[in-house]
């Protein structure tokens, strides 16, 4: 049975043992927000805004030892997260940040929200994905969080 991206992203997830999920919901993410809505395991919190998230995300990691995960839409969603994602990663604390993106023929063609978000955030991660398949999903989750 072949399963959507938005649901092997939150089966990974839980894999990993997240258990909260901060965010902002946003055009490119409303299908992981619906698959969020039935998930009994992964609590998500809502933020007002997607730096809020990432901080909350940071916060949680320190307080908790856990991995801190954050989720926010594409383009100035996923730029709101960038301050977040340097202060963990100049201070070593595991954080995940989703978020998402224009779909694949529309990469490069200047698109509404599109952004280069992986290019802006490499220098401040560990790992750094463009997921272009749903399929790849589990295997970057598991990666991403060692």
């Amino acid at each position: 049975m072949e399963i959507s991206g938005a649901q092997a992203l939150l089966e990974s997830l839980k894999k990993e043992k997240v258990e909260v999920i901060f965010g902002l919901p946003g055009g490119s993410t409303l299908p992981i927000y619906d698959a969020l809505y039935n998930e009994k395991q992964i609590k998500h919190i809502l933020t007002r805004h997607e730096q809020a998230a990432g901080h909350a995300a940071d916060g949680y990691a320190r307080a908790t030892g856990k991995v801190g995960v954050c989720m926010a839409t594409s383009g100035p969603g996923a730029t709101n997260l960038v301050t977040a994602i340097a202060t963990a990663y100049m201070d070593s604390i595991p954080m995940i940040a989703i978020t998402g993106q224009v779909g694949t023929s529309f990469l490069g063609r200047d698109s509404f929200q599109e952004v280069d978000i992986t290019g802006i955030t490499m220098p401040i991660t560990k790992h750094n994905y463009l997921v272009k398949k749903a399929s790849d999903i589990p295997k970057i989750v598991k990666e991403a969080f060692y």
